[in-house]
């Protein structure tokens, strides 16, 4: 370390270490010095010198310190709202949310509409619930429940009918009403058809979608989140647009995370709306709040057959169906508008789930490199479920960035019953492929998509290591344990790596002289543990710029 700098005492000392800087320069240290909220030293004790009679001390006896976690891919209002309604997300037992539905519908008898959702499609067979058995709690008014990724929804008779939707009703081009034998609707709708639904639902009030803002700001800060990307700002099917809420927040001085904010391509216009995109982005950049991505979702997700793959899924006896999902963006359309988003500085952010969806953003990145070189735009491409091999190496010949939910890397029961018998033996072992990608040389970058899954990192950061859920019974096999990456490397995706997406890199992602003091601390250090034991780690401070914004208890 340098001499530590001479303009007075610290405000801030954390030692007695571990501290894992993220920083390839020097990966550890034991001290940490923070002045007007930027960190000034990084050493041993002779970071203490920087010690004066006002300096706040942290002893960190142990525990390690990292750099703030930065979540790439995230939907904090949502999330936040959910939280405050008809919440269903933490458990998978159909009876269980049939009682918990009818128990808030007693509970709330002068709400208009029974919303919230986080069902998981592995609690009903095939995935779909009836409208029927929410018939059987809620008879008497429309109830409307997406689903935990949110790519399709739950509704009762009452619902459907509000919305006009019976058995001439066709479906939407971007999505699917199921139904029965006879063509009757059966109460779950899939992707474009949601919004058949879901555009009757009343808008929350400016200040519930507040309130559910800094609710979900309160939650990322004690799973030690500092900065984020929402994945969608604008409306989208039943999402209200989250904008005017963090212009509240940022005018109330109440935003304390840094955000980025992808701006929703509506999929059923063109490139007429770039215009507005570039208007939004002058309206909404200040501050702490920057909205100078465009999220394109190109498609939908493999449990209900929409993500868009290179060949057919196969059908229940394990057949050749006639179906390969939905590309909601026509392939050379999208490379049209990519390119001319790149040319206006728009950083893309794809919804790429399938090995199709996956080539099709990244030979729009390819188009966008090719007519306009390349520029720092740092387009990323979000879930990968199933990459193709021979899209692998393109991910670092293009610089698109792999932006990882590494929850899902693991045998639950949705990607065993819903999603393994129907993409085959070796599609279905390209799910994922964490390490193929890192030896490939793409840069990684992470996020939760909350609140389709948990917004903990640590729990993430578990399953990429181990391949195996943290909450799996002893004996679970790892999925696919070829693609599992080390601690380093997912920890360094999700504070480094999803920094570089960001475009926050300058400033944060580790802990280096001159950055911003965005730290977290951990009950343990999880480094010199097994790494079955990863999960099992805590939060228990965050700071943003060397202010706490979170305390555990």
């Amino acid at each position: 370390m340098s001499h530590p700098p001479a303009q007075g005492p610290a405000d801030l000392v954390l030692t007695g270490g571990p501290v894992h800087t993220v920083d390839p320069a020097r990966s550890r240290a034991t001290s940490v010095a923070v002045r007007g909220g930027r960190i000034v030293a990084v050493g041993h004790d002779e970071v203490r010198e920087l010690t004066g009679p006002r300096t706040e001390v942290v002893d960190l006896a142990g525990k390690l310190l990292l750099p703030g976690f930065q979540d790439a891919h995230v939907h904090p209002m949502g999330a936040g709202l959910e939280l405050g309604l008809c919440h269903l997300a933490d458990t998978v037992d159909a009876g269980e949310y049939l009682r918990r539905i009818g128990a808030y519908a007693k509970e709330h008898p002068d709400v208009e509409w029974i919303t919230g959702g986080g069902w998981s499609l592995e609690a009903f067979p095939g995935g779909s619930p009836t409208a029927a058995a929410l018939d059987a709690v809620v008879p008497d008014r429309p109830v409307f429940l997406p689903n935990r990724d949110h790519h399709g929804a739950w509704v009762n008779s009452r619902a459907l009918e509000r919305a006009g939707i019976d058995a001439r009703t066709p479906d939407p081009v971007d999505g699917r009403i199921e139904r029965d034998a006879a063509g009757h609707p059966t109460g779950m709708l899939q992707e474009g058809a949601v919004h058949l639904v879901g555009r009757l639902v009343p808008d929350p009030t400016p200040q519930e979608q507040l309130a559910g803002l800094l609710r979900a700001q309160a939650v990322l800060h004690s799973h030690g989140v500092t900065a984020w990307q929402d994945a969608i700002v604008g409306t989208y099917a039943n999402l209200t647009d989250p904008a005017p809420a963090y212009l509240t927040a940022l005018d109330r001085g109440l935003l304390t995370a840094r955000v980025v904010g992808a701006l929703w391509w509506d999929r059923e216009r063109g490139a007429e709306q770039i215009g507005e995109l570039l208007a939004r982005r002058e309206e909404l950049s200040r501050d702490r709040f920057r909205a100078g991505t465009v999220k394109i979702m190109q498609d939908g997700i493999a449990e209900n057959h929409t993500a868009a793959m290179l060949s057919p899924y196969l059908t229940g006896c394990g057949c050749t169906s006639d179906n390969s999902g939905i590309s909601f963006v026509e392939p050379g359309e999208l490379r049209k508008y990519v390119t001319e988003l790149d040319a206006h500085g728009f950083q893309v952010h794809f919804h790429a789930l399938g090995d199709r969806a996956v080539r099709e953003a990244l030979d729009a990145v390819e188009s966008a490199r090719t007519v306009n070189g390349r520029r720092d735009t740092r387009h990323h491409l979000a879930h990968l479920q199933v990459v193709h091999p021979d899209d692998l190496p393109r991910f670092r010949a293009l610089g698109a960035s792999a932006n990882l939910q590494m929850l899902w890397a693991a045998h639950e029961p949705q990607m065993d019953e819903l999603t393994l018998p129907f993409l085959g033996a070796e599609r279905g072992a390209w799910q994922y492929p964490f390490g193929d990608l890192l030896r490939a040389g793409a840069t990684l970058a992470a996020g939760s998509d909350w609140p389709v899954s948990s917004p903990d990192p640590l729990q993430a950061i578990h399953v990429a290591v181990n391949r195996v859920s943290p909450e799996a019974p002893g004996g679970t096999p790892a999925f696919f344990p070829e693609q599992r990456i080390d601690l380093g490397t997912a920890v360094a995706a999700y504070t480094a790596g999803s920094a570089y997406v960001n475009q926050l890199d300058a400033t944060t992602g580790s802990i280096t002289v001159g950055k911003a003091a965005d730290l977290v601390v951990l009950d343990r250090d999880p480094f010199a543990g097994p790494p079955e034991e990863i999960a099992a780690t805590r939060v228990l401070e965050t700071f943003v710029e060397g202010r706490r914004v979170h305390t555990g208890t």
